[in-house]
């Protein structure tokens, strides 16, 4: 009790030096300085007292006497006390996390609790965000939450509304301690990405990049999150040509991310893709711009050959193994565009392997006479739009027969459409007959296929320009006729 009593007593004491030191440094305090030197002293003194009044225990009363003897209004004071007890609070956190093995901590974790939830209305004031990152990134001793949830909640809400901006440990710190953050920031990311940059792949790879969400996935429990919300939106929309565009830019800015991260790789790739062949997934993660273009039809090849083996290994087949075989083939669906691509421009020695690659990437299946029968119509898809190259003059009915010959095929294999537009647009683009009427083409479709077109388009020409392999014609052709559309579809959209 008398250790007790001391204590309050030089606390007392030490309050009391304190209001008497700020108050001799206001009677210093010049109100008129006259000359450099009184100026000087009037900085240092207002400084000083700033810094003393952030810490002090006066009363409301004996601070707005002290500010109005050193000439500051209201609005002059409180934003520097603001700083200062942020900076306080953010130093005393340091120190605490410091010590957070030893009976030194000075902040008990109920009370951190409480900053928290004070912090909540405050959370898009720009000099509380110091105090902010420091709460997320703070962790408690136990397994449990030491901050409120609402502060959590509003966190990630102003982060994504782009209210504050917060460093990349902060939120992944925050993603990683809130669940329903992380899903609520992918699947914002995915709305954004469908309804304003569906075509437009350079402004979605910026907006994706932006979300911060590639470099959290950095880690391999967040990536494993994001990676199963993708998974249920590729089921739930039968896999649609928007879902797999944006799987694969993030994976693309995900790769950029975990390469840079990972110089001494803190994670192996299997904790990314657990489900996966290891093999196939170092595979398929070769850079096609690391390679020369003349090995790209090899590549395909090798990748081809991993998948066969992997589908008809008898010991390791299941409906879901395939399925997994499948997602990981779609993460990096760029290597089935280049298929695409290379099966036009013939320089591929085994075009079977790539038209089987295509035919897998479109449409998997399980039972072997399934897959023959898509091989077969993968090969007569292929073998319509060949024969284009002879049409001299090509007209716009020619493109109508090969389009209604390979309908045919729809109640066997109701992807085939799809593969054979992705072809016959690679045909258009490539073709001195076809681009002549292109555009005309394109526009006599149902909007939906129109759409498509305009997709495939997009995509095409950000790949030529990221890997380098555009060609004057061809990408001038393909430039154009984007422009061209997205100008029809707008007007169409008008009217």
């Amino acid at each position: 009790m008398q250790k007790k009593t001391k204590v309050l007593k030089k606390s007392k004491t030490v309050d009391e030096n304190q209001k008497i030191l700020m108050w001799c440094l206001c009677c210093l305090y010049c109100s008129e300085p006259q000359n450099p030197i009184e100026l000087e002293a009037n900085i240092w003194i207002r400084s000083l007292l700033c810094h003393l009044l952030s810490s002090s225990k006066l009363g409301l009363n004996e601070v707005g006497t002290i500010s109005q003897a050193l000439g500051y209004t209201s609005p002059d004071y409180y934003p520097k006390l603001l700083k200062n007890m942020v900076l306080s609070l953010v130093t005393e956190f340091r120190v605490n996390h410091l010590n957070r093995f030893s009976i030194q901590r000075r902040i008990p974790e109920r009370q951190i609790k409480a900053m928290s939830l004070l912090c909540v209305p405050l959370l898009t004031l720009p000099d509380i965000l110091p105090l902010v990152e420091a709460l997320l990134t703070y962790h408690g001793d136990g397994p449990k939450e030491v901050l409120c949830s609402e502060f959590l909640e509003g966190a990630n809400e102003t982060f994504l509304q782009k209210k504050i901006a917060l460093s990349e440990s902060a939120v992944l710190s925050l993603w990683l301690r809130h669940l329903p953050s992380l899903e609520k920031a992918t699947l914002h990311l995915f709305e954004n990405l469908i309804s304003r940059h569906r075509n437009f792949p350079e402004e979605m790879e910026c907006f994706i990049k932006d979300s911060l969400l590639p470099q959290a996935a950095c880690h391999p429990s967040i990536f494993r999150i994001v990676d199963e919300i993708f998974r249920k939106a590729l089921l739930e929309t039968n896999g649609t040509s928007e879902v797999l565009t944006i799987i694969q830019i993030f994976t693309r800015c995900f790769v950029q991310a975990f390469q840079k991260d990972n110089e001494q790789l803190k994670f192996p790739l299997k904790s990314y893709f657990p489900y996966a062949s290891s093999s196939l997934i170092m595979v398929l993660l070769q850079n096609p711009k690391d390679l020369p273009r003349r090995l790209w039809c090899q590549h395909l090849n090798h990748i081809s050959e991993i998948l066969k083996k992997l589908i008809e290994d008898q010991s390791i087949r299941s409906q879901g193994n395939l399925f997994e075989h499948w997602f990981s083939f779609i993460h990096f669906g760029e290597w089935a565009n280049i298929a695409a691509e290379e099966l036009l421009l013939l320089r591929a020695e085994s075009p079977a392997d790539l038209l089987w690659l295509l035919a897998f990437y479109y449409n998997p299946h399980e039972q072997n006479q399934e897959r023959t029968q898509a091989m077969v119509d993968a090969i007569e898809a292929h073998g319509h739009i060949m024969k284009l190259f002879t049409k001299t003059p090509l007209s716009l009915k020619d493109l109508q027969a090969v389009v209604g010959e390979s309908s045919k095929a729809d109640t066997r294999c109701p992807y085939i459409q799809r593969l054979l537009r992705h072809l016959l647009l690679n045909f258009l683009l490539l073709s001195p007959e076809g681009s002549k009427i292109a555009q005309e083409f394109i526009i006599s479709q149902k909007d939906e296929i129109a759409n498509e077109f305009l997709n495939l388009i997009a995509h095409t020409t950000y790949r030529w320009s990221r890997l380098g392999i555009e060609t004057p014609r061809s990408g001038k052709l393909a430039r154009d006729l984007l422009q061209e559309l997205q100008g029809y579809r707008r007007k169409s959209l008008l009217l």
